[in-house]
């Protein structure tokens, strides 16, 4: 690919370039031929493995990184009290955030955009896998490490860019949509959208603009979905779910203990009905049913052979974080998930206990931010009723102010209450190690839960 001229007269820095979509949005544009550079307060796998695609990185916020930048893009994680952010305005410097230049990325492409407050991950890596296999060279920008990638973005050779979309501060309304999925709508982001009505407005907003000659797919058994559907001005859309009113209507659905089969039923006005029978995914849970459902729905629109999307959804070898199982330990198995919204630690403990043959089943949870925590305490605390037990990790801030308030122990008596379950609670990664040495029996599925730092914990578990 020719490299535009912007790469060789402006330097971009990325602020809090450790977070999945930060880093794999910088590797792109590297690979695109941009000059691009960035910051952060600790080290990370996205930190390094920009390292080794030659992206300079500072491990500190300081004024002094930005001096030769023209082009600031900036994490949503990043307040205006940053040092970088400071001085960038004094200076009168471009600011960007993340998904504003993330548009000017995706414009050069014909696009399918993801959204959704849970399963965007997902959907974004199945239709990713999808055009990959279909030989359609796609360019990839994810949320999370496709494994059959190793990373969270690739620049594609071909027409077609695939991306999530966060919808965490409004600026996926900044994307150019040609495709698009919604997956579900839930109470998540309030603190940037003040009530539940403004995000649904913003997503309605999104759907609107879909273009006549694209389409958007929406998931009809989500119930904030359904009650905007009456709303959608522009009516350009299709619908798949469970529900028999849906267009990719699934049925039949079989569990797995590692891969599931189901059938779609093809209900689009003009068209004669169809049925795909015994789709195998390799992937677990209704959720992710309805997330291959979606995927399916779209790259058939746009023209991709069944047998090539049949074949990858069942070689499909998952996104880290993702139900990840991290090691076993005296047929005890661990697994690492990124589940950190009440109803994300529903659906995966759902899916775990369908599939869990009577083993007992051990939630390890890390709240993450105190602000979401306050907002959704009572959702959390009734979320777990599929655990045996739970432990409790103390809440990471995500650079939050400490909440005086909170309190461990009022919160683990109210998940004791309200799930009918043990709780446990812990102070520290030490401790999360030592209750695993000296307590439980083998044969439990132990699953990690949260956005922290929970994942590095149980990775750096040796028992």
């Amino acid at each position: 690919m020719e490299k535009s001229k912007i790469s060789f007269s402006e330097r971009i820095h990325f602020i809090g370039i450790g977070g999945i979509g930060m880093s794999g949005l910088a590797e792109v544009m590297k690979d695109m031929g941009f000059n691009v550079q960035g910051s952060d307060i600790v080290n990370n796998k996205n930190i390094e493995r920009c390292r080794k695609n030659g992206i300079k990185i500072f491990l500190k916020h300081n004024k002094r990184n930005i001096r030769n930048s023209s082009i600031i893009v900036k994490s949503s994680a990043i307040g205006n009290n940053n040092p970088e952010i400071i001085f960038a305005k004094s200076k009168k410097l471009k600011i960007l955030k993340r998904a504003e230049m993330l548009a000017h990325v995706v414009s050069l492409k014909k696009n399918i955009v993801i959204t959704g407050s849970h399963g965007k991950t997902t959907t974004t890596s199945l239709i990713s896998r999808i055009l990959y296999d279909a030989k359609l060279d796609p360019t990839i920008i994810n949320g999370g490490v496709i494994n059959s990638i190793k990373s969270s973005a690739r620049l594609g050779k071909g027409d077609w860019a695939v991306l999530e979309a966060d919808e965490s501060d409004g600026s996926f309304l900044n994307f150019p949509v040609n495709y698009s999925v919604v997956t579900n709508i839930d109470k998540e982001h309030l603190d940037y959208y003040k009530n539940f009505e403004n995000l649904k407005k913003s997503f309605l907003t999104f759907l609107n603009k879909t273009p006549t000659i694209g389409k958007s797919f929406i998931c009809i058994d989500d119930k904030e979905i359904k009650k905007i559907i009456p709303r959608i001005k522009n009516k350009n859309f299709f619908t798949y779910g469970f529900s028999k009113k849906s267009n990719f209507r699934i049925f039949n659905t079989v569990y797995k203990k590692n891969y599931s089969i189901f059938d779609i039923k093809i209900s689009i006005p003009g068209i004669r009905k169809t049925v795909l029978k015994k789709i195998k995914l390799n992937l677990i849970g209704a959720y992710n049913i309805l997330n291959s459902a979606s995927a399916i729905a779209i790259c058939l629109h746009i023209g991709i052979d069944i047998k090539v999307i049949r074949n990858a959804l069942k070689k499909f070898s998952g996104i880290q974080r993702r139900l990840t199982k991290v090691f076993s330990n005296k047929q005890r198995e661990f697994f690492d998930d990124y589940a950190h919204h009440p109803t994300e630690i529903k659906s995966v403990l759902k899916s775990m206990k369908k599939i869990s043959a009577e083993r007992k089943i051990i939630s390890v949870f890390q709240p993450h931010r105190y602000s979401r925590l306050k907002l959704l305490k009572n959702e959390f605390a009734s979320s777990f009723q599929d655990s045996n037990v739970v432990i409790l990790c103390p809440v990471f801030s995500a650079g939050e102010k400490i909440d005086k308030s909170y309190d461990t122990f009022k919160f683990a008596d109210l998940i004791s209450k309200k799930s009918n379950v043990q709780v446990i609670t812990v102070e520290n990664q030490k401790d999360l190690k030592n209750f695993f040495k000296k307590n439980l029996i083998s044969n439990e599925l132990v699953l990690c839960m949260g956005a922290g730092s929970i994942s590095k914990w149980i990775r750096e578990m040796e028992l």
